[in-house]
């Protein structure tokens, strides 16, 4: 009995050594950890449980029938995080650079399966080369499985990725399909091909990082929510991440114990508006003094800065934050920013998160660029987000909402279930200025006469109040109670039930 003992440990140290001292501690130099001193520092002391350690590649050509490690490039199993139950498959790129064979990919396939019928999320940490190429099409029909089971967990369970290292070829379409997509700086990378076949078809020369480093994703692509300096950073806000999240579709967002009161009033937020209607003011300042203990997860903060996306709680329970930041680009909504929103829109529905929505936009971004660029459909996509969602919707306009951008911007006409504005709001078609200008063409070339119009068109519509006697605003409230009074309206909403008509699948306009 002690030989079969021993032999199991003997088994298992080997399969935890992964590709041996000299890779890990190549691995090491490089600035990484390894893939399960990665899952170590993610999950709970001594949670995890690991799938298949044994498991090992079936190929026998190019000489592979020689070259075998147990575990096969991959570390799967499950533990916990803050004690809740979390799925992980972490890329060991000590073994065979973690690139993705049939067994390999099995591995993968049975712990998305049984996250699926467990209701937990599931968390890819990424760091390979890509299909292992000696196994030909049997790596590809890997990725097909693998690539089945995102499409069929979207919506069930969150899905995490996080890039580690390379990442090329078809392992950047699993981490596309999933929910969130974080970097690590200066040591991660994701493109379909990398800088030698660009430079073969395209003649191109490009370095991996300017293909696809974590500033290309996080700034200029939006292909990641965001970048940390260190393995060991992202695994903590990782950590962080998922205490904002439900389990699954069929639970209720995380509650935590909090000692910030829901009826806290902040006096500082009178005064945060500026008298001058064209000088900007951070919204992020007004989100951080609302939400409980100042505390915000931001998605995609470096990408389409003019709207803030980001999960915070309020009264101990996670909310999502969509809100226009007028210091970048007065908060008007573009392209970029539309489906940024719209995106994270979704993923709240789509998981029970209650919607905030504070609201201060001049309208859609003008000009041929943004047409040439599909603003027209992108603004949609937003829209059609709102509209779609059943979620607990409650919005606060500061000060302006100007057209289409106010309807879009979690109005009442679209469903938003309470409607709040500042007594320094603004809502109508446009500004004073432009509306005068259009309205008074006759007076346009007399500056006293211009003048008059305009303060003419502002005491008409410059206010909130128009839109409170229709019923389009449920009430003009101080800005000092707006914590409290979101709060109370969350609270109000807990049980609200809404369906959407029978149908198979919405056409959102992609």
């Amino acid at each position: 009995m002690q030989d079969i003992l021993d032999e199991l440990q003997r088994r298992r140290e080997q399969a935890r050594a992964g590709g041996g001292e000299e890779r890990i501690e190549r691995q090491h130099r490089r600035g990484k950890l390894t893939a399960r001193e990665r899952i170590d520092a993610l999950l709970d002391d001594g949670s995890f449980e690991e799938y298949d350690m044994f498991v090992e590649h079936r190929c026998a050509e190019f000489g592979m029938a020689e070259k075998k490690f147990a575990g096969d490039g991959v570390v799967t199993g499950w533990g916990a995080i803050d004690g809740r139950t979390v799925f992980v498959m972490a890329k060991d790129f000590t073994v065979f650079g973690g690139s993705l064979s049939e067994a390999h990919a099995e591995k993968m396939v049975k712990v998305m399966d049984m996250a699926i019928k467990t209701g937990a999320p599931v968390i890819g940490l990424f760091d390979a080369g890509g299909a292992r190429i000696q196994e030909g099409v049997a790596s590809l029909a890997g990725y097909g499985e693998v690539f089945l089971r995102n499409v069929q967990a979207s919506g069930v369970i969150p899905q995490i990725s996080v890039i580690m290292g390379p990442c090329a070829g078809g392992d950047v379409y699993s981490p596309a399909m999933t929910d969130f997509i974080f970097m690590v700086r200066d040591t991660s990378y994701m493109f379909v091909t990398g800088p030698d076949v660009v430079k073969a078809v395209t003649n191109e020369e490009v370095t991996a990082a300017e293909l696809g480093g974590a500033d290309v994703h996080t700034k200029r692509s939006s292909v990641a929510d965001g970048a940390f300096a260190n393995d060991l950073q992202a695994m903590l806000h990782i950590r962080k991440l998922i205490g904002f999240l439900p389990s699954s579709n069929r639970e209720a967002p995380p509650e935590v114990a909090t000692r910030d009161d829901p009826a806290r009033e902040e006096p500082s937020l009178d005064t945060l508006i500026p008298d001058n209607p064209n000088q900007p003011y951070d919204m992020m300042e007004l989100v951080e003094k609302v939400v409980d203990e100042g505390d915000v997860f931001p998605i995609q903060p470096d990408f389409a800065r003019n709207v803030i996306t980001g999960f915070a709680r309020l009264e101990g329970r996670s909310v999502g934050i969509v809100a226009n930041q007028p210091m970048v680009l007065a908060g008007v909504l573009d392209a970029d920013a539309s489906r940024k929103a719209a995106r994270f829109v979704r993923f709240c529905d789509a998981f029970n998160i209650p919607i905030v929505t504070f609201v201060d936009v001049p309208g859609f971004m003008p000009g041929t660029a943004q047409e040439y660029g599909g603003l027209i459909k992108h603004g949609a996509k937003l829209l059609f987000a709102y509209t779609q969602a059943t979620v607990p919707m409650v919005t606060v306009i500061t000060r302006k909402a100007y057209g289409g951008a106010y309807v879009v911007m979690a109005s009442k006409h679209i469903g938003c279930d309470v409607n709040y504005a500042w007594p320094t709001a603004e809502i109508a078609v446009m500004g004073a200025k432009g509306a005068a200008e259009i309205l008074f063409r006759r007076d346009a070339d007399d500056p006293e006469r211009l003048a008059e119009r305009i303060a003419q068109y502002e005491e008409r519509f410059a206010n909130p109040f128009i839109a409170a006697e229709r019923g389009y605003l449920d009430d003009v409230i101080m800005p000092h109670s707006t914590r409290r009074r979101i709060c109370r309206a969350l609270k109000m909403l807990r049980a609200k039930h809404e369906t959407q008509p029978a149908k198979k699948h919405d056409n959102i306009p992609l």
